[in-house]
Order: structure tokens, then C-alpha cells, then sequence
């Protein structure tokens, strides 16, 4: 873990992606079920600091939603990421915590069309940024900017379009 973004102070909706992905690798790790998995992190890890993660305020319902989601979508999510990857690189190729931190992603590219885009890519780039300090954020970046434009390509078109100069 990036010692720097552990320090870091984070907003409740971040601090439940986070936590998310933390509950995600458990799941992927020890497996159980995601149910089993949100109990045990209401109980033990949420309204904590847990292994230099500040947990304290957490947006719980978004935790709850994002663990459960990708859990009942994987295969859906894992069929999204694969076909954005290169012919070289499998899904089972990715690290894990990488790999459970894109099917987050994805699940709320795909079920939140309340968050933009960017939001949705901003957090889980910083997300990778606290676990990784090669280029795997820039990796993920660019296997969710991909899948967001094949999802959402009219709001990505229409957030360029204001950006653009005229």
C-alpha cells in the first residue's frame, strides 16, 4: 500500500469505494459471499482506521451497493473488461486487487448513470494510485476510459464538446 494515500483524508462516498474494493479482494482472496463479506467490514473495518485506511466515514449504502453488485454482475463485468483489454493480456493475467478494482469500476459505469463518468474514473484511479505506485493506475485509466466510452459515449461526446474552446 502507497503509505502517502494512506494519509490522505477521504470523502464518505470515496471511503466506500475503497472499502468496496478492500471487501472485494477478501471475497476473491478467502472467497464467502459478498453478504458474509459487508457484515464482517460494517462490523470490523467501517467507522475505523484499518490498516492505515480511514474508514471512519464511510458512505455505507454505496459500500453495500457496489459489493453486492459486482458480485451479481461479475461475469457481466468481467465480459466488459476482457473485451477492452489487448489481444496479449487476459483477464487472469491482471492482479487481483487491479483486477476487483476494474470490476468496480465497471459496475458503476454500468448501474450508477447518476455519477459521471469522470467522477467514476477519477476515484478508482486514485483508488489504484493507493495500492500500486507502478502503472497499473494508468492501466486501469485507460481499461475504464474505454468501457465508459462504449457505455456512456454521449455524456463522455458532451463533456468534450464544453471543454473544447470555441
Amino acid at each position: 500500500m502507497n503509505t502517502a494515500a494512506a494519509r490522505k483524508v477521504i470523502r464518505p462516498r470515496t471511503a466506500a469505494r475503497l472499502c468496496a474494493v478492500q471487501a472485494l479482494y477478501q471475497i476473491e482472496m478467502r472467497g464467502g459471499s459478498a453478504e458474509h463479506t459487508i457484515t464482517q467490514f460494517l462490523e470490523y473495518r467501517i467507522g475505523e482506521v484499518v490498516d492505515g485506511f480511514d474508514c471512519r466515514k464511510t458512505d455505507t449504502a454505496l459500500f453495500g451497493r457496489i459489493v453486492r453488485g459486482t458480485k451479481t454482475n461479475q461475469q457481466q463485468l468481467d465480459d466488459l473488461i476482457a473485451g477492452s483489454l489487448t489481444e496479449d493480456w487476459t483477464l487472469a493475467r491482471l492482479d487481483k486487487i487491479l483486477r476487483v478494482t476494474l470490476r468496480a469500476g465497471t459496475y458503476e459505469l454500468l448501474y450508477a448513470p447518476d455519477v459521471p463518468v469522470r467522477v467514476i474514473l477519477n476515484e478508482y484511479v486514485d483508488i489504484a494510485h493507493s495500492f500500486f505506485e507502478g502503472a497499473e493506475p494508468g492501466l486501469l485509466n485507460g481499461i475504464l476510459d474505454r468501457i465508459g466510452h462504449l457505455l456512456r459515449s454521449g455524456e463522455l461526446e458532451h463533456q468534450n464538446e464544453r471543454a473544447t474552446p470555441q
